[in-house]
This record gives C-alpha cells, structure tokens and sequence, in this order.
C-alpha cells in the first residue's frame, strides 16, 4: 500500500534531489532536458513533508517519451502509462510493488507549459514561511484523514494550491512591472 506518510523535514531531501537530477540528466541527456527543478513540499526548507522527492523535468517536447522511458526505467523508475494527462510524462521510484517504498516522482513537461509553472507555488512557499506554514498544517490535517486514500489526499490540496498560485503569479507580474 503507497499509504500518505507526512514526516518532519530533512535537510538530505536536498542531497536526494541533486543527485537524482545529475542521474536523471546522464540518463536522458542535454538534447531531451531544458531544465530540472526540485518541486513540491521536500523542495520547502522547514517544511513537513510526505519524504518522496518530486522532481520536474522541463524538456523541449515530450515527442521522444519512448527513449525517455527506457532510460527512466534503467534508472528503476516505472512509467504510468494509463495517465490521464497527455501534457506530462509520470514516473515513479520504489512505489510497491516495485520497491518498498515510493521515493521520487518525476514530471516530465514541456518547458514554460502550464504545468511547468509549478514551480512558482513552491519557490512562493520558500519566500513566505508563514504560507507554508497553512500548507503543512493543511497536509497533516489530509493525511490523518486519508492516509489510505492518496487521491483523496491530493485533491484535498487543490483549491488551496489555485489560491496560492494565484497569490504567486501576481507576485510575479508586480515583480516583473516594477524592473
């Protein structure tokens, strides 16, 4: 069972996520990845977080998926073929049966697409603590309740991260109007 486990931070999620990057950019290479960045709730120093690394890759275009999944693959990672978002590719490491444990999850996107500017919602959680705060006591609060339930647990986040990506695009337009 991938049961919804909030632990406290550690500061090695950051360690994790450098080495994995260096692993996943030897693995699909300089011609597929724009860029990688560490995202979600390990990516929030001081933040509570369920202890599996959430990585994006942003890529140019997703149109090379097959040899991007046979290198993922050979790093351990099993590719969620039935998902229903034709805009990312969804990778996994050490989700049971695979592995003991669920690990890292990888988004594959398209550079600058919508899912891309997921980023904003965690590099807005890094500038206001107090934002992350009401974030961490909101994942506590879900995962006491469907700690069982992973997609129950998710999408009990989802107004609450609108409202901060909103919070976070005005951020950035009054950032980009006043330069």
């Amino acid at each position: 069972m991938d049961e919804v486990n909030i632990v406290e931070y550690d500061p090695c999620w950051q360690t994790l996520f450098t080495e994995e990057a260096e692993r996943i950019w030897q693995a699909l290479g300089n011609d597929f990845v724009v860029e990688i960045e560490h995202i979600g709730s390990t990516a929030v120093p001081g933040m509570a977080a369920k202890p599996v690394i959430d990585i994006m890759v942003g890529v140019r275009s997703l149109e090379d998926e097959k040899s991007a999944i046979l290198a993922l693959e050979s790093l351990g990672y099993v590719y969620w073929r039935e998902n229903p978002d034709p805009r990312r590719m969804f990778f996994v490491k050490g989700m049971p049966p695979y592995g003991k444990q669920r690990t890292h999850n990888i988004h594959i996107v398209e550079i600058n697409s919508e899912f891309w500017e997921r980023k904003l919602f965690c590099d807005y959680l890094r500038k206001h603590p107090e934002e992350a705060k009401r974030y961490e006591v909101l994942k506590r609060d879900l995962a006491a309740s469907f700690r069982s339930d992973r997609e129950a647990y998710t999408n009990g986040k989802n107004e609450y991260i609108r409202a901060v990506m909103v919070k976070a695009r005005n951020e950035e337009i009054g950032k980009s109007q006043s330069q």
